[in-house]
């Protein structure tokens, strides 16, 4: 694949509290994730430079969007994080690259700002302990 925009997702869809995933891309303005690995020092006192072995891998990122409460939109979804302990899929499509994950989606912020926007954040984070993997 060439060098791409961020234009143009096929898909970016999070499960609703019933386990039905729903398409929300038209909702969301950006998205940010990383998929992080922890570290463990292991050097010893006989060497001179920092050695280290790879650890956990983890998932996690924050989604914003325009608030929409249409049937099947990103307020129905997100609407029931308060009241639901419940894993969601999160896929993410860009550019026939798929990343899905189970995360636990831990907030629903709202925000009216000033200038009359209307708009949400939900910080999501890995739950089942699947190594994150593109395919």
């Amino acid at each position: 694949m060439a060098k791409e925009t961020g234009l143009g997702w096929t898909t970016f869809s999070v499960d609703d509290s019933a386990g039905t995933a729903r398409d929300i891309r038209n909702d969301c303005t950006n998205i940010d994730w990383s998929m992080p690995r922890g570290v463990q020092d292991v050097t010893g006192l006989d060497k001179s430079a920092i050695e280290r072995l790879l650890l956990l891998a983890d998932f996690s990122g924050t989604a914003n969007g325009v608030f929409n409460d249409a049937a099947n939109a990103s307020h129905s979804v997100l609407k029931t994080v308060s009241s639901t302990s419940v894993n969601r899929t999160i896929s993410i499509g860009v550019s026939g690259q798929t990343l899905a994950n189970e995360c636990l989606v831990t907030d629903y912020a709202l925000t009216r700002a000033a200038s009359g926007e209307f708009t949400w954040s939900a910080p999501f984070s890995l739950a089942d302990g699947a190594v994150p993997t593109w395919s």
